[in-house]
């Protein structure tokens, strides 16, 4: 039977780590020194939440995909809300990571990668739809700040005659190659320089070694997939522009 006081650890330790980020921050002078700590108490509650409601529903399909719905909702909003928000920038999100995130999760499922079980389907899910969501912030709000940066260089290009499209094109190029490289990078060091999530908590569910790498890589390659997929799509619909972006919330 679980204890409330089985938990007393984890509790002091996460405060004094959350404690620790707040002070750093706070003798740096960083700007919203605050977020950090108070994200840190958000998903300790969501994930407290989330985790009495799977442990009773995990098995069940209908239950997963409405978790799996939840999730990919709140990741659409929190993306568009960054990039800046607008209906249309909440449907142009939505439209990116579903395509990636259905195109790549078919792809799992059909080839047998993983197997198809609601168990499975939540795991990769939620990795995959949580880093499409970051992908897709990281793609539209540099490509964003780079055509504030670089509008008369844009402005030139216009006035030469070439389309929107053309006038963005290298800065749209860069934004796709930038807002890969985190997911690029955990990909080039799983294993030398960290022990990515997934892996650790498929040995920890039982799994072997090897069946855990499995799981890993497969989860990697689906990030990738997806987010390049979401990147390319975000940006192929932001870069025809004529009009000087507004400032990032």
């Amino acid at each position: 039977m679980i204890r409330l006081a089985d938990f007393v650890p984890t509790l002091v330790g996460v405060g004094a780590l959350m404690i620790l980020t707040f002070v750093v921050l706070w003798v740096s002078r960083a700007p919203h020194r605050l977020a950090p700590a108070l994200a840190i108490v958000r998903g300790t509650a969501q994930l407290a939440i989330i985790s009495l409601i799977l442990g009773t529903v995990i098995t069940s399909a209908v239950w997963v995909s409405l978790a799996l719905l939840v999730m990919f909702t709140v990741a659409s909003v929190t993306a568009a809300r960054r990039i800046t928000w607008s209906w249309r920038h909440l449907a142009l999100v939505s439209g990116a990571m579903g395509a990636g995130i259905a195109i790549t999760l078919t792809i799992v499922f059909t080839t047998r990668a993983i197997a198809f079980t609601p168990r499975y389907a939540l795991a990769i899910g939620g990795i995959v739809i949580g880093n499409a969501m970051t992908i897709a912030t990281l793609s539209g709000r540099r490509f964003t700040q780079s055509v504030n940066d670089h509008w008369e260089q844009v402005e030139g290009w216009l006035a030469l005659g070439a389309t929107p499209r053309q006038s963005t094109l290298g800065l749209a190029r860069n934004a796709i190659y930038s807002a890969l490289i985190p997911a690029t990078d955990q990909t080039k060091t799983t294993g030398l320089v960290t022990l990515p999530g997934a892996f650790v908590g498929a040995i920890f569910g039982g799994a072997s070694p090897l069946e855990a790498g499995a799981f890993q890589i497969t989860v990697l390659a689906s990030v990738m997939a997806a987010g390049s997929i979401t990147a390319v799509v975000v940006i192929r619909a932001l870069a025809p522009t004529r009009i000087r972006p507004g400032e990032l919330g």
